[in-house]
């Protein structure tokens, strides 16, 4: 990991698309997302799309903080 990422902790949105491939959203950084076949694969790819990200910016992206997640009943 690149030293622009390192000790960053960012949070990651797990979901199982209908064609059985994973995707990853990285909640603080609007537009990263990734997918890949399985959970190994998609951890690896997440941490790249990360650094690319924060590459892309200069490192100088001011990552909001999250407050919480939650299901919402209509």
């Amino acid at each position: 990991m690149s030293m622009k990422a390192k000790g960053r902790s960012f949070t990651v949105a797990i979901e199982k698309g209908e064609d059985g491939h994973y995707v990853a959203t990285v909640v603080e950084l609007p537009g990263c997302h990734t997918q890949a076949k399985s959970l190994k694969e998609l951890d690896r790819r997440v941490k790249e799309a990360i650094e690319l990200n924060l590459e892309a910016s200069g490192g100088e992206v001011k990552i909001p903080q999250l407050v919480t997640v939650k299901k919402v009943h209509v």
